[in-house]
């Protein structure tokens, strides 16, 4: 664990200019171009310990103030993962991030290190190749099935050994603060006005706790406790999971009090959570048909429970589908599983599995696993127990990789997590999360001292899939003049889940 630097200060002087470390931004028009939005590469040092060292290319996105005379600085946002484009989010939703800010703010994030269009995590020296080493392969359910897989990780894991060993001790979340604290620098902001989404919000308590002078504002959305992400693998994995399946219960009690109306699981001699165990029951004994899958190649064409498990794990976080995924579900119990086949089978594809080796490589550099591979029965047992719904995905796609990986990460920060700021941090976090359960911001909230939890009685992840006028005016309020809302304030959605209006 290392203490705070400045980055910033130690890539300043010749030797830093001479390898483009604190050389000004470039910013010019991004691709494709936007209103407002402008895009630019910047180098920062591989090791932040060497700055004068190895250096590797950072993509930005900035969406330019819509209140440009009454700018008030530099809003930087991370949207999660870990892993996720910031250059896209800000290419994708500037607007919606500009008014969040209340117009006032340049809103400016990036491809993290070692993601996306920055000097990126390569396990593969060809996309063929990484295509051809993931086709068909899927989560396992049976025993044989896992032993399967675990060779898989261990050989996916030497391989990115082999391709980018050079890169990866050097792309854990401390790095990233490392290069958000030189961002801050270059955008001539003494102070760092923040949103962190999700995973965002564990690389914002890492900046705080390793900057904490340096912060005036930081709105953290969907938040992950960093006692949890920090410890290892394994409690990493169960924190991922906890929440899901009483997110999942909502989803089917919501769909009852729906009516048939608006839920197709809904209505008739049995309740919608006797149907789903019904469908569970039927598929533990044998696949479903999934005749027409799109794409062909990704799928059996048959659905199978594995399959069923993670198509709902991908629907309960955005309840704006849980309609859809209502009528998915009936149809399996029709006799026909192919749309729940279509969601799982998407997110088992090859650009699935290269993302989530990415993201791998930043969890594994933050904390690694504590238990081998080969104890993977019991370990993914565990797993099981803390959700039916996500224990299975979440060992084999979380923890099965960081028990395999070939190196750690050399500049992480592991905790203290109770730095008191001088200016409060705003958390906001939904009742019903299935990713970053509300126990996780309860928790943050004490160990912070200085912070303020907004409840969002809500659904899904992050906050922004279930829309609140309440929360989003108390963010504007936040980030413009630095108020927070009263000690256990609740807002309220616009509108519950099958509601015609959802979304709205």
């Amino acid at each position: 664990m290392l203490a705070a630097r400045d980055p910033a200060g130690a890539s300043s002087g010749a030797s830093a200019r001479a390898n483009g470390v604190g050389a000004p931004i470039a910013w010019g028009e991004c691709d494709p171009p936007g209103e407002d939005l402008q895009c630019a590469q910047i180098r920062v040092p591989l090791d932040w310990d060497r700055p004068n060292g190895r250096t590797i290319r950072l993509a930005l996105a900035r969406h330019l103030a819509s209140k440009p005379d009454e700018r008030i600085g530099t809003m930087f946002i991370n949207p999660g993962g870990p892993g996720d484009s910031g250059v896209s989010l800000v290419q994708r939703l500037g607007g919606l991030l500009d008014t969040w800010g209340g117009g006032r703010f340049d809103v400016v994030s990036w491809d993290p290190r070692g993601t996306n269009a920055s000097t990126r995590v390569k396990c593969f020296h060809s996309q063929r190749s990484e295509s051809r080493f993931w086709a068909g392969v899927s989560v396992p359910t049976t025993r044989a099935e896992s032993e399967s897989f675990a060779r898989t990780v261990a050989a996916i894991a030497r391989r990115c050994g082999e391709v980018s060993g050079w890169l990866l001790p050097h792309v854990s979340t401390a790095d990233t603060a490392r290069d958000l604290d030189h961002l801050r620098a270059l955008m001539g902001e003494e102070k760092l006005t923040y949103l962190g989404l999700s995973y965002g919000t564990y690389l914002g308590q890492t900046y705080a706790n390793m900057f904490p002078d340096r912060i005036r504002a930081m709105l953290l959305n969907s938040v992950l406790d960093p006692t949890k992400y920090s410890k290892g693998a394994e409690a990493r994995a169960v924190g991922f999971a906890a929440s899901a399946d009483e997110v999942y219960d909502q989803f089917l009690s919501l769909c009852e009090g729906a009516g048939p109306e608006r839920c197709a699981l809904a209505g008739g001699r049995h309740t919608a959570a006797e149907r789903f165990k019904r469908l569970s029951r039927r598929l533990k004994r044998a696949p479903i048909p999934s005749p027409g899958v799109q794409p062909p190649l990704s799928s059996t064409q048959k659905l199978t429970y594995g399959d069923m498990i993670i198509s709902q794990n991908a629907a309960v976080a955005g309840p704006d589908m849980w309609p859809e995924n209502a009528a998915n579900v009936a149809a399996a119990l029709r006799g026909n599983g192919s749309r729940l086949e279509g969601v799982a089978a998407a997110s088992q594809a090859p650009a699935s599995w290269a993302k989530t080796m990415v993201t791998s490589a930043i969890t594994c550099a933050d904390a690694p696993a504590k238990r081998s591979l080969s104890a993977w029965p019991q370990v993914i047992r565990r797993f099981k127990n803390a959700s039916r719904l996500k224990g299975n995905l979440v060992g084999w796609g979380a923890w099965a990789p960081c028990a395999a990986w070939p190196v750690r990460g050399e500049d992480n920060y592991r905790g203290p997590w109770t730095v008191t700021t001088p200016n409060p941090i705003l958390l906001i976090n939904q009742r019903y999360d299935p990713q970053t359960g509300y126990a996780n911001a309860v928790h943050v909230e004490q160990l912070l001292g200085n912070a303020v939890l907004l409840t969002q009685e809500g659904y899904g992840h992050p906050a922004a899939e279930d829309p609140s006028m309440c929360v989003d005016e108390a963010m504007t309020a936040y980030l413009v003049d630095l108020i927070t809302p009263p000690p256990a304030t609740v807002c309220q959605s616009n509108h519950l889940p099958f509601d015609p209006e959802f979304g709205q």
